[in-house]
């Protein structure tokens, strides 16, 4: 579902947040401060988000990068491309 990544931004309050916000949580979630989100970066973070939260699998994991991935790297390395995609709200 393409709207996943959105509705998650939503629920978590991310896409309420100002821009500013959003990158201070890029950099939260760029652990290595590499200017880039990679996949394990990515998934770590999506899995301590909440205590007794499951594992994502490699596909859901991948489908939230590909929402902030611009390029088709394999990694989110724009910050404002992160910003957009967690400010874009969910159709309701």
């Amino acid at each position: 579902n393409t709207d996943t990544h959105k509705a998650f931004f939503a629920k978590v309050g991310l896409a309420a947040k100002s821009s500013d916000d959003v990158k201070k949580a890029f950099g939260i979630i760029d652990q290595d401060n590499s200017g880039f989100i990679e996949e394990d970066e990515l998934k770590l973070f999506l899995q301590n988000f909440k205590a007794g939260a499951r594992a994502l699998t490699d596909k859901e994991t991948k489908a939230f990068l590909s929402a902030g991935d611009s390029d088709g790297d394999g990694k989110i390395g724009a910050e404002v491309r992160f910003i957009s995609a967690c400010l874009v709200r969910p159709a309701v």
